[in-house]
């Protein structure tokens, strides 16, 4: 499977698919979601050999679609049902859950968004039967000290607006589209309440890329459907996304979150706070409304986000003499100039997070690699090879913060310092590029 994936995926870019990048503003359905989808297929052999040693590998899970989505008018961009993956809590653990939200881009156009229909970030007819939990929703203690025996839960993302759009007519542009991401949340959320989650003593709402954006964007919901008496936090997983100048000027992403937030009708479903003071668009942004947000969170970002890199700091269109052209696929193959950009990029996040820091109940985990998502891999989340900072793994760093152990703010120190990272080389995806 992962093997016929990365051949499609370098077919596309030897046809084309590098000049449907700058076509798309650097936003084209596949690239939206390449990191989050090469970072999972890649880590595929990682996560297996981490179970040697282990008496069974890792846990399969069935899809659950919905119940009566439809009536509910809580659906998919193409009117499908949406679904997740529910893996039951045992012992300590069965009072407790992990909620975790998928990852996997925006669409900001009907073009966009009807393309992304006919794909599993759109439509729950091409979501797998059957998943691996790895990672936060590992069902071993040695791979998940803290979470194995949790009840854990991947709910499946297929709105293209970080589960937050919330448009009444589904017929856009005589294209039949729905968007419907808020009705999505609240049914899922409903639907596992009734399952257990209403009983939690303890829960953890957490998501990578786009998912971590609605970790951010969900936080205070989620806390508000739980009793008072539950111990609910939230970990966002690279998806604290900055609304940055690009090399050359612009605000790549910016523009595209207007686009998004406009499309979808965001607003009403956005921090109130924040928009009362500035452009909606600009509520979409964690750094602009994370100051709102009452839950406890873990902030979990790589300083050189993958993602980021080639779509925030130096977007393809940004970049029309290729001087980020082998950079922006393997950072070991940066020069100067670009660590330069590489370093101005990570001061700008930490600016960013500078009020964050000074939270009482705040964590956070600012490491030095060149990736994107980290709690979804046992590689990256906790195994001997894992990143670390101060000799604390990611899955370390968030349970100490988790169960109050000790205090969990950890910033790396500037790359290359850290040899424990794990980075992304896209290369194997785009040979010769």
């Amino acid at each position: 499977m992962a093997a016929s994936m990365v051949q499609l995926l370098r077919l596309w870019w030897r046809r084309g698919g590098r000049d449907r990048v700058v076509a798309f503003a650097g936003f084209g359905i596949l690239v939206l979601t390449l990191l989050f989808t090469v970072s999972s297929l890649f880590h595929d052999a990682g996560e297996r050999t981490a179970f040697v040693g282990q008496s069974d590998g890792p846990v399969l899970v069935d899809l659950t679609l919905v119940h009566d989505a439809e009536k509910k008018g809580a659906v998919c961009l193409d009117g499908s049902p949406p679904g997740y993956y529910l893996h039951r809590g045992f012992g300590s653990g069965a009072d407790s859950w992990v909620v975790h939200l998928e990852g996997g881009g925006w669409c900001d156009s009907i073009a966009s968004c009807s393309s992304r229909s006919r794909t599993p970030l759109g439509s729950s007819h091409y979501f797998e039967s059957q998943i691996h939990f790895y990672g936060i929703l590992n069902n071993h203690p040695s791979l998940n000290p803290d979470f194995y025996n949790w009840n854990r839960v991947k709910v499946r993302y297929c709105d293209g607006a970080s589960m937050a759009g919330d448009v009444d007519n589904e017929s856009q542009n005589s294209t039949n589209l729905f968007f419907r991401g808020k009705h999505v949340w609240e049914a899922v959320m409903h639907e596992l309440l009734s399952k257990g989650l209403a009983n939690a003593k303890q829960a953890l709402l957490t998501g990578c890329s786009a998912g971590g954006l609605a970790t951010f964007i969900h936080c205070d919901d989620f806390q508000a459907l739980l009793p008072k008496q539950t111990t609910v936090k939230c970990l966002p997983d690279a998806g604290f996304f900055l609304n940055a100048e690009d090399i050359s000027g612009k605000r790549t992403l910016g523009s595209f979150y207007h686009n998004v937030v406009h499309l979808q009708d965001l607003t009403k479903h956005l921090s109130k706070g924040c928009i009362s003071k500035t452009e909606p668009s600009q509520c979409f942004f964690p750094q602009e409304f994370i100051k709102y947000i009452r839950t406890p969170l873990f902030i979990l970002n790589p300083a050189y986000d993958a993602w980021q890199v080639q779509h925030v700091l130096a977007p393809y269109k940004s970049d029309p003499q290729g001087d980020w052209q082998r950079c922006r696929l393997n950072i070991h193959n940066c020069d100067q100039k670009n660590i330069e950009a590489l370093q101005g990029f990570r001061n700008k996040m930490l600016n960013a997070l500078t009020e964050f820091r000074k939270s009482k109940n705040g964590g956070m985990f600012i490491n030095s690699c060149f990736t994107h998502c980290q709690t979804h891999s046992n590689i990256t989340w906790h195994s001997p090879t894992s990143p670390k900072i101060n000799n604390r793994t990611i899955a370390e760093a968030v349970g100490d913060w988790f169960f109050n152990r000790r205090e969990a703010k950890e910033i790396d120190c500037p790359y290359p310092c850290n040899p424990t990272c794990y980075h992304l080389d896209l290369n194997a995806i785009w040979p010769g590029a």
